[in-house]
Formats: structure tokens, sequence, C-alpha cells
């Protein structure tokens, strides 16, 4: 927080839209800017009332299952929307249509039919909207950004990415859209790439400077499952940009050993490794040793005050996200995903419920960081043969 952040100005009135979940992460960044005076916590929209343990600190907010009225009974000026995907685009314009300000949860759609009518209808009615992918926050991104240009690591070749996490059969079963494709004839499009490790996508197409719907050439695909979903919780894809770069990433959902996600910018002299959750970035390159560099990050919500008080511009924009929805259009349009056969997984014992274990995944999801190959040209025998170009 700058020095002046809070000096002689009334703290921003928010209203937190589904506040359980994930949401609970948001009700804890709120109650942490409420303490240092920037935002108040006005409003809360949930199916069912927070209790007060869960309201802790955050005083006594108006609550409602009505969007619309607690906008309007609050007077708020910003809104947070944490809520199942497919409501996300009428949210946002919701707010839009009252001059509220936003930080709306990724993905921020569940088709780029959908992003494109919350975008072009937020940019109409003139308020701020912050996309959270959170990762693009981290100061690492800019850092990175200059030591490409300077040619610390000479000409970029290419962008990998990879996330190998662990998500038990109970992760399935939180809510009515989790690991859905489509839900009462609507989009969800609740995969890897698209929610869980949606990050790794965003932070590799930044990285690489492609940022924008049209930055996008075309996008390959390969989606499979070990679980008893609609969609995919082990998949990759290859981004071709509009500049001829390539943008591999591979995730899964179902690590032998889960670690932390990266993204991988290779270079022809050298490359540099950025975990996002960690803001830890390795640098290597010929003629000099390794070295590692840590950095902080600007929170999304506090980059919106800042913004709405002329200080900053906002760091994720939706028109900085289009490339992301070309990708999250490419996995909506892909034929299904392809159930792994019962020998290419096995289930282990979880802390909730059991979970299921593709044998590899996790070798198999880094090699595609590093050489941008796809699982079925890494000659993975479950992997798919025809990949989908969009």
């Amino acid at each position: 927080m700058s020095d002046t952040t809070a000096a002689g100005r009334a703290p921003l009135p928010v209203v937190l839209a589904g506040a359980r979940g994930h949401g609970q992460w948001h009700l804890r960044n709120i109650r942490r800017l409420q303490d240092a005076g920037l935002v108040r916590l006005a409003g809360v929209c949930e199916l069912t009332p927070l209790g007060g343990p869960e309201l802790d600190g955050l005083g006594d907010p108006l609550q409602s299952a009505d969007f619309a009225a607690l906008l309007d009974a609050t007077g708020a000026a910003a809104a947070v929307v944490c809520t199942p995907i497919p409501t996300h685009t009428d949210l946002a314009l919701t707010a839009a249509a009252r001059g509220v300000h936003l930080l709306l949860e990724k993905p921020p759609a569940p088709s780029y039919a959908e992003f494109r009518r919350m975008a072009d209808g937020v940019a109409a009615a003139g308020v701020a909207c912050q996309i959270g992918f959170q990762s693009l926050g981290s100061h690492a991104v800019p850092a990175i950004r200059e030591l490409l240009a300077e040619g610390a690591i000479g000409r970029v070749t290419g962008v990998g990415a990879a996330g190998a996490w662990a998500r038990d059969e109970a992760y399935y079963r939180r809510a009515p859209w989790a690991g859905r494709r489509r839900l009462d004839g609507a989009d969800v499009v609740d995969g890897a790439l698209t929610n869980p490790l949606a990050h790794a996508v965003a932070t590799a197409l930044a990285l690489d400077g492609s940022t924008r719907a049209e930055d996008v050439a075309g996008v390959e695909t390969e989606l499979l499952r070990a679980n008893e979903i609609e969609s995919d919780d082990t998949s990759c894809v290859r981004v071709t940009t509009a500049r001829g770069g390539r943008v591999a990433v591979a995730a899964t959902l179902c690590a032998e050993a889960p670690g932390e996600p990266y993204v991988l910018v290779h270079g022809t002299s050298g490359r540099i490794t950025f975990w996002y959750k960690q803001d830890r970035v390795l640098v290597q390159r010929s003629g000099h040793g390794p070295y590692e560099l840590e950095f902080g990050r600007t929170d999304l919500l506090e980059n919106l005050v800042d913004h709405l008080a002329g200080r900053a511009g906002l760091l994720v924009t939706p028109e900085s996200t289009g490339a992301f929805m070309r990708v999250v259009e490419a996995v909506r349009r892909a034929p299904d995903p392809v159930a792994l056969p019962d020998g290419a997984w096995y289930a282990v014992p979880g802390e909730n419920a059991p979970r299921r274990v593709v044998r590899g995944v996790d070798a198999l999801v880094g090699t595609v960081a590093d050489t941008l190959a796809l699982y079925s040209e890494l000659g993975a025998s479950w992997a798919l043969t025809d990949e989908v170009s969009t």
C-alpha cells in the first residue's frame, strides 16, 4: 500500500458475490484491505447467508441472494464476482449497468461469444473491469519481459508451461458445475486448463507477449480424463501465435507427486523458469551461472482501488485476456475428452476421497513444457492421435 492510499479518502464500498469455496480467499483479502482502510465490505451475495464467524472483523454487511438488489441497496462502487463460471457475464453486466466496477474471477466466461458480450458491455458502460488472474500481478512478469527485451536468453523460440496437481473425486462433487462441459444447456468448460490451471495458460501467453485475441493464429488441443467427469483432467494445448511463435501448456489434476506449476521461456542461448504461484524465477543462460530471483506481487483488488483513484493502470483488462479466451473457445469446441483406459491410471486414498493418478503423467507434463510437443507427439500410449485446430 502506498503512503497516501487511505489518506483523506473513504474506503471503497465493495460487494462480494460468491463468498464460499474460492470466495473465502476473496473474503480474507477484503478483510486485509478493509483493515488497511482501502475498502469496506458493503454486501455479500450468497444463496445462504454467511454466519457470524465467517464475517469476523468485517462488520455487518448487507446480505442477499439478489445481486442487483444488493448493489442498489449498498451503493457499492465495486464488486468482486466469484460465482460459477456460466454466471460471470450476466453478473458483470448487471454491475456495469449500475456503474459498478469489477474484479471478475477467471475464467471470465465459458465461451468466446460470452466473453465478447461481457467485455463489450463493460466497455460500453464505462466501468473498470479487472480479470482475476492473480499471477499477472506478479512483479516477475514485467521483470521477465525486460530480460527478454534485453536479449538475456537470445531470441525466444517458444514458451512452455506445466502444471501437475492432484484433485480427489470429491473435488468434482463440490458443485453441480464442477467437472462439467455443459450444464442445463449452458457452457461451463470446467477443465484443467480452463479453470484450476488457467493461470499457467494466461501467464505463458503473457510472457510470450500474445495476450489479445488477435494474437492467436491457431490452437491444437488434446483433452483426456481419468475421472468420471465430462471435462478434461489431463490435457495439453499448443497455441500458434500471429507472429509464428509457439506456446505449449500441459496440465493434469491426476499427478503422481503434485508440484508447483511453472512457465518456461526458451531462448537460443538460455531459458527462464517462472514458478508463478511463488513469484520465483530461475535464469539459465550460456556463459553464465544460473541465478534465482524472487519478486513481490500487486493484489488485483488493490490495483483496482488504485486505478479508480487515478494512481495506477489496470493490470489485467478483459482485452488482455482475449488470447486466453481463444484457448477456452478451442477447448469448448473440441470433441469431448477421451476417457483414459483403465490401465493408464490407478486410485490412491485421499484425505476426503480417493483420487485417480495417471501413470507417468508428471514427467510427461514437464516434457511438454521442455519440448513444446503434445502428448501424442511424445509417444504417450493413451494420448489422442488427432489434434483439434481452430
